[in-house]
């Protein structure tokens, strides 16, 4: 059993082990085979301070990590500030149910406040029914939108 989140912090680049086991985990559980060129690239774009990729991870007192989280600030056409779009978010299964996930979250919306960003955003599957009860209690709900992904050069179905 793991002891209770410590901090949240960014991730530096002494963490790269640690943060290496956790991301392939979230990987296994979202059933994904990321290539290591890809998760070579990731790396560098959290630790580049240039990247609108960064990432943060929650770690003990001991300083060993909990979770991770990734997002991405981008421009927004219907405001001035910026959105931060939570992209990953893993909690390490023995540390599960221990307010991990919600420290992460509270981690980029406190962060939001002070940096004047316009939301917080993120998606998960439909059947990620523990995490949904964490996103539920967050947020109060999900807002109603739908995602839609197209592939670029996937055929588009047209309209009958």
């Amino acid at each position: 059993m793991m002891t209770a989140v410590a901090g949240v912090r960014p991730i530096v680049a002494t963490d790269r082990m640690e943060w290496r086991t956790l991301w392939d985990a979230y990987c296994r559980f979202y059933k994904v085979e990321v290539p290591e060129r890809v998760t070579d690239t990731l790396w560098c774009r959290i630790l580049d301070p240039a990247s609108a990729v960064n990432g943060v991870v929650a770690a003990d007192a001991e300083g060993r990590l909990l979770g991770l989280c990734h997002y991405v600030l981008h421009p927004h056409t219907w405001s001035a500030q910026l959105l931060c779009y939570l992209e990953d978010l893993f909690t390490a299964e023995a540390a599960r149910g221990q307010g991990v996930g919600r420290a992460l979250i509270n981690h980029l919306v406190e962060t939001g406040r002070h940096a004047g960003w316009g939301r917080v955003y993120w998606h998960t599957e439909e059947t990620n029914a523990q995490a949904r009860i964490l996103y539920d209690k967050v947020t109060g709900g999900h807002d109603g939108f739908v995602r839609y992904t197209v592939r670029p050069g996937a055929p588009v179905t047209a309209a009958s």
